[in-house]
């Protein structure tokens, strides 16, 4: 069998500074993507985990201890004895709590945390796969793909702060929260523009921006949102979009201003004022 690899890389060459990815066709007749490195190709399926592997007979390793999750709440809703049923533990409020901003928060909460060291390394080593994929993703610009691993990846998160037995490893995921929030919400906006859908594009962004305030007053650091590179990183993105609004929706926009108003939604509220100055208007409030 013939294993140097030289001559695929040479047909391919790296180019420094730029992420080039490229769709073949595998053995078996099904896609894959290819990322061109320095040292060589990163390879991937398009779908299902990265690798191609099925840990525990799973999709992937994520999909195999949500199961364990959902298994257990049910155990802990209907208790075979009363002896059995879980005590309350207060000590896991505060920052691990459930957050209003995690809607893609669909698993049911337990108090157990059993995701040992070893357990939560795993579990970082395949998020880091997706990560590959939903890079290599944009470029190819595929946002649904996008939209699909940064989703799942959030469910990562929210499985490392409800039941990681280590503070360590739980606020080591964490700090990846902001990167992956803009990154979904950039995707979706960017699905938006593919469709010409400038506003659906423009209220993407906007909640994304949303979010990632929620976020930053949630753990208690409201200060760092004006800081965060993510949070301009889609104002920057939603700067671009707002002169392609025509003029005509103006009056959408006071409408939506006047709606977060009444709803006390104070964040969309400041959004919206921008957006309106932006176009040339003078906001009713």
């Amino acid at each position: 069998m013939k294993r140097d690899l030289t001559e695929l890389l040479d047909e391919w060459p790296y180019e420094p500074g730029q992420i080039t990815v490229r769709v073949i066709e595998g053995i078996d007749g099904q896609p894959r993507i290819q990322v061109r490195l320095d040292l060589g190709l990163l390879q991937m399926n398009t779908d299902g985990r990265p690798d191609g592997k099925r840990p525990h007979g799973f999709d992937s390793l994520l999909d195999y201890f949500e199961s364990k999750i959902d298994q257990d709440s049910i155990d802990a809703l209907h208790p075979t004895d009363a002896s059995d049923a879980p005590e309350h533990d207060s000590g896991n409020e505060g920052f691990l709590e459930k957050t209003p901003f995690d809607e893609q928060d669909q698993t049911p909460s337990t108090d157990a945390r059993f995701l040992t060291p070893d357990d939560c390394r795993a579990l970082r080593e395949e998020a880091q796969q997706y990560y590959h994929r939903y890079i290599a993703m944009l470029v190819l610009e595929d946002f649904e793909a996008v939209v699909r691993d940064t989703s799942r990846n959030m469910r990562v998160l929210n499985v490392f702060r409800d039941h990681a037995i280590t503070d360590e490893d739980v606020h080591a995921m964490e700090s990846h929260r902001p990167y992956i929030m803009m990154m979904r919400a950039r995707a979706l906006a960017s699905q938006a523009l593919k469709s010409e859908e400038n506003k659906a594009a423009i209220l993407a962004v906007d909640e994304g921006l949303c979010a990632l305030k929620k976020y930053y007053e949630m753990i208690g650091q409201p200060e760092l949102f004006e800081e965060s590179g993510e949070a301009a990183m889609l104002r920057d993105m939603r700067d671009t979009l707002i002169p392609k609004l025509p003029v005509s929706q103006k009056a959408e926009l006071r409408q939506r201003l006047d709606a977060a108003i009444a709803a006390e939604n104070f964040e969309l509220a400041a959004i919206l004022r921008d957006e309106i100055r932006m176009l040339g208007g003078r906001p009713h409030k």
